[in-house]
């Protein structure tokens, strides 16, 4: 178990630096200059050339990646251009927001999504198999902003039956919860349903029903223990995406959380900022792919650390 944690700690650390690597390499690609946009746009020459000496924008990238880097290895995400704070500061006061909405999110979309899939798989090549295929199919499919336009007009403008948006309680919740859930039930229904018809073929399956166990029983102590496995997987990196923040949905329904935050960073090239986020996002996706890969054993015996 140690040589498997070793190994995949390796591997976290080999993606967290190919991911600074990358996004701070299209930060810098960027056409828009950081320093102009700090400044702002009636600003002189010599005023914004002083601001970008001061931001050390004027290096070379491989003098500015290794001072970040340098930074990073100290748990130091920089400060913010724009609003001259320490972005681990701006990012904490947003991340109690984005795991509200996170836990929304994976709930909804499981509470869907896994019955749905529970319903086709029992009724393979029939109209309900059909119907949540075809479900799960669009809700995949639906762009964010799309979705969660209709789900405003629909739910919150046209019937009122929650805001139209902003930051509260379980009714402000619900729409952008309902919006990334909707998204990953269809996923979670797919994958519900090929499982399970996978397990149901089992050599194990047939025997308990010869044993004369009842059909519910055969499914709730056999076949959803086993098919269930890889949704753990899935939620790992569902958490992972939902704490790095959502873009789309967080800025239609003007929920400060960290996506938000991006999108906000984004419009004024602070890349502190849009870094800082991507680091975290990523480091959080291969925490949770590291925890659901150490928690499977326990859950099926028949899977090892190798």
């Amino acid at each position: 178990m140690l040589g498997f944690l070793g190994s995949r700690l390796l591997q976290s650390v080999l993606v967290l630096l190919v991911a600074s690597v990358i996004t701070f390499t299209l930060a810098f690609l960027l056409p828009a200059d950081p320093a102009r946009m700090v400044a702002g746009p009636g600003a002189s020459v010599q005023t914004v050339t002083s601001i970008r000496h001061e931001l050390g924008l004027d290096k070379p990238f491989l003098s500015q990646y290794a001072t970040y880097l340098n930074r990073l290895v100290h748990l130091d995400l920089g400060r913010s251009y724009k609003q001259s704070s320490e972005v681990s500061a701006l990012m904490a006061s947003r991340i109690w927001p984005t795991v509200q909405l996170m836990l929304g999110a994976v709930a909804l979309e499981l509470l869907i999504g896994l019955p749905l899939g529970i319903w086709a798989a029992l009724n393979r090549g029939k109209w309900p198999d059909t119907l949540v295929m075809g479900l799960a199919f669009l809700g995949a499919a639906a762009p964010q902003f799309w979705l969660a336009l209709s789900l405003v007009y629909l739910l919150a403008y046209k019937f009122a039956l929650f805001p139209l948006g902003g930051y509260g309680g379980l009714s402000h919740l619900f729409l952008p919860a309902l919006t990334l859930g909707i998204g990953g039930a269809g996923w979670y229904a797919r994958m519900m349903r090929s499982q399970l018809l996978e397990v149901l073929g089992q050599d194990y399956i047939r025997t308990a029903r010869a044993k004369g166990q009842t059909p519910t029983l055969v499914l709730l102590k056999h076949a959803l223990r086993n098919a269930t496995l890889p949704i753990v997987t899935m939620i790992g990196l569902d958490i992972g995406t939902f704490m790095g923040g959502v873009v789309v949905v967080e800025s239609v329904f003007g929920w400060p959380g960290l996506g938000r935050l991006v999108w906000d960073a984004t419009r004024v090239v602070d890349i502190p900022i849009i870094v800082g986020v991507v680091i975290f996002s990523a480091a959080f996706i291969t925490l949770a792919n590291l925890l659901a890969d150490f928690v499977q054993p326990f859950v099926d015996p028949r899977v090892r650390y190798r």
